[in-house]
């Protein structure tokens, strides 16, 4: 298990959870956290193992909101306050922000390939193919080039 503090954007939650795959989250990594923004972006009750922590700095919520969504600004706001986090988002807009602020992160498709690297899954391909039937964009040929590259 990773030892570092994870902080997961809406988005990581939303398909995981169509996926069936939400525990793989607390099967990867130890410490999983978000904020009350995303909580509500959700609408669902979350597992007792995701911890909710409200952002200290209320501004920065505010600064980053001009460039991306609410939940995403206060996931990368708390991923400032927490030294070594690593954030989980899909949205290419947060992302770039995450990379400009020199913020480690990935996104569900990776999660899902650390599952596989870690062998808490034995392949991805279900998952795929579940990913294709929701409405998460990502391209069909991304994931192809991933599966290939996992002989999968």
């Amino acid at each position: 298990m990773a030892e570092y503090i994870v902080i997961t954007d809406t988005s990581c939650l939303i398909l995981l959870d169509n996926i069936k795959a939400f525990d793989l989250l607390h099967n990867i990594y130890q410490h999983i956290i978000t904020t009350p923004e995303i909580a509500a972006e959700f609408k669902k009750t979350l597992p007792d193992w995701i911890q909710i922590i409200p952002v200290k700095d209320v501004d920065l919520v505010v600064t980053y909101n001009k460039q991306v969504d609410l939940g995403e600004a206060s996931a990368i706001a708390l991923a400032q306050e927490i030294p070594n986090a690593l954030l989980i988002v899909d949205d290419f807009k947060g992302r770039r922000l995450a990379g400009q602020l020199n913020i480690r992160f990935t996104g569900t498709i990776g999660v899902l390939i650390t599952a596989r690297q870690q062998n808490k899954i034995t392949s991805l391909r279900p998952y795929f193919d579940m990913i294709k039937l929701t409405d998460f964009r990502i391209d069909p040929i991304l994931l192809d080039r991933i599966l290939n590259d996992f002989k999968d």
